[in-house]
């Protein structure tokens, strides 16, 4: 038996999981997978195994797993790639892997060496069987116009093994998109490499870890950041013992600018007050955080003043990016929303930002999947 399949019943005679049709073949798929993967020769180097004569290894076939919220993807994913026993894999997140490629288009169309998708995909697929992505969404004109190519290039030509999961189905990604004819190509490639999963089970096992939790805490001080740091815990079941090795990362703004995220983990991010809002920033680093993070956990909200109308409209413009992409916000805030701002420049703006925030505490808003219209 695999390690993923021996941790997911582990998990389900544990009560953590319960009994699910469409996850549990999606368990045995993914084990295949990696017995598949472990035992598969190790690549020859794509562009430069071709230059050598030597015929590509046969490649594993990838999967697509598609669902709603809360339906074990990323739990399964996590047991996926934490069991495969091989080093050639990479796990990262879809949102963040497009920035990457977008710089690296960049640099390649400096050479002026003609397409610059063959050598980027050869870069991207170096030293790797597999590259696992989360929360696979496209939502930009920018990123449709080059996944069919790119993608193509990764499967076929450098031998890529994709797993990746997503929200929405293959025939749904990307709907109404700008030029979507040219995105088509995409998604048949999806459907002839890669196998479909469905999950779609009964059980919204992250809307279960919301239930009865109160997602803004209030006044500050301690018990807020605690009830804060608890929700952190619940949502990736991250042991709160281990605490001081809480993963942190850095958030590609574009343009070289970085944003240090102190806790990331599983989709969901730790921010304080203070560096989202009173350092300055702009509606396009809060789109980064809204398309990067399906969760935000927000502490140190202090009640604003007129003399901190500037950290006003960017809490204005940070919420509006949360809100419209369906981003749950966790909050440790010196007052209620409608108290946060009660008077200057913009007050009357605020309002819209009082109702999004009382909004987004509702269990309605709670179960919508992220970035789902």
């Amino acid at each position: 038996m695999s390690g993923l399949l021996a941790r997911y019943r582990e998990l389900l005679a544990a009560g953590e999981l319960r009994p699910d049709p469409e996850q549990a073949a999606a368990a045995e798929r993914l084990a295949r997978l990696q017995d598949e993967l472990e035992v598969a020769p190790a690549a020859t180097g794509g562009l430069l195994g071709r230059l050598l004569g030597r015929k590509p290894p046969a490649r594993p076939r990838g999967i697509y797993m598609w669902g709603g919220v809360g339906r074990g993807k990323s739990m399964l994913m996590d047991l996926f790639h934490d069991s495969l026993a091989i080093a050639e894999k990479r796990r990262v997140h879809f949102h963040a892997f497009m920035i990457e490629v977008h710089a690296l288009l960049r640099e390649e169309r400096k050479k002026e060496s003609g397409d610059p998708i063959l050598p980027v995909a050869a870069t991207l697929a170096r030293g790797f069987k597999v590259l696992a992505f989360d929360e696979m969404v496209v939502n930009n004109s920018a990123d449709a116009m080059i996944m069919s190519r790119l993608f193509t290039a990764l499967i076929e030509s450098e031998g890529v093994t994709i797993v990746t999961t997503s929200n929405r189905a293959t025939s749904e990604l990307y709907k109404d998109g700008l030029n979507r004819e040219h995105f088509l190509p995409f998604i048949a490639l999806i459907e002839r490499e890669l196998d479909v999963l469905t999950l779609n089970g009964p059980v919204d096992y992250r809307l279960d870890r919301l239930a009865g939790m109160a997602t803004w805490h209030m006044p500050l001080g301690d018990a807020a950041t605690a009830q804060a740091r608890e929700a952190f815990f619940r949502l990736t079941d991250y042991p709160p013992e281990d605490s001081a090795h809480v993963p942190s990362a850095e958030l590609d703004l574009g343009g070289g600018r970085k944003l240090f995220v102190p806790k990331s983990l599983k989709g969901v991010a730790v921010f304080s007050f203070k560096r989202l809002c009173s350092e300055a920033r702009g509606a396009a680093d809060y789109l980064a955080i809204a398309q990067g993070y399906h969760t935000v956990v927000i502490v140190g909200i202090p009640q604003l003043g007129p003399d901190q109308r500037n950290e006003a409209a960017r809490f204005v413009t940070l919420i509006d990016a949360l809100y419209e992409h369906k981003v749950k916000l966790i909050a440790a805030a010196d007052a209620l929303p409608e108290d946060l701002y009660a008077a200057g420049d913009g007050r009357f703006e605020f309002d819209r930002t009082v109702s999004r925030l009382m909004e987004m505490q509702s269990l309605d808003y709670l179960a919508l999947g992220h970035g789902e219209d």
